[in-house]
């Protein structure tokens, strides 16, 4: 049997808000000339195709589709928010992405990281679930196999920052140590959302 959640009026809701941010911080980068999230933008766009096909067959939990939407408004942000040169990273562009209050904390970048790849780590859950008809929660082979599907996805996602490098002149995506921090962060948020199922023992990510 097919795990599935009854459809609920938040759709429209997560929908609502998702396309009122992409407009917001797309007409932001088009205004400023921000051509690299303008590429981020696109990249959005496909992402935002790919939940929905998913969610036809997986019927996302609304903690899964607000944490999706949620983690999309942090991204387009962090590129195209302007901060002060005081709490800018070294070496990092002054948008909020390169925040980093206190030298010893971790900077936007990381925690964006941390926070997105969790969020994607309970939605291949809630995938999983939905494809298999699996009802308890994960053992220990299901953890880490999803800790792995998840720092996949965070791999994907260097994959995307890489290639912004290679064609576009000026990026923030930062170097070597920049991606050292992002996989960490990814790994960080996976294992906490893990912890988190494993911790309820029913496998619902809700």
């Amino acid at each position: 049997m097919v795990y599935h959640v009854p459809r609920m009026p938040h759709r429209p809701l997560v929908a609502a808000f998702t396309v009122l941010y992409m407009l917001v911080f797309g007409g932001w980068a088009v205004a400023t000339g921000n051509h690299e999230f303008l590429f981020y933008a696109a990249i959005m766009l496909g992402l935002i195709g790919m939940v929905l096909l998913l969610d036809r067959q997986v019927t996302f939990s609304p903690l899964v589709l607000w944490g999706l939407a949620t983690w999309g408004l942090l991204h387009m942000a962090g590129g195209t928010v302007p901060i002060p040169q005081s709490v800018t990273e070294p070496g990092g562009l002054p948008k909020l992405y390169s925040l980093r209050v206190v030298p010893w904390f971790i900077k936007y970048d990381q925690f964006v990281h941390a926070f997105g790849f969790g969020v994607a780590t309970l939605a291949a859950w809630e995938g999983l679930r939905a494809a298999t008809g699996y009802r308890r929660g994960p053992g220990f082979g299901l953890a880490i196999l999803l800790v792995c599907i998840g720092m996949g996805l965070g791999a994907l996602n260097e994959v995307v920052e890489f290639t912004a490098t290679r064609i576009m002149p000026e990026t923030n995506v930062g170097g070597y140590v920049n991606t050292g921090w992002d996989l960490v962060s990814n790994l960080t948020g996976c294992v906490l959302a893990v912890a988190w199922l494993v911790w309820r023992g029913d496998g619902q990510a809700r």
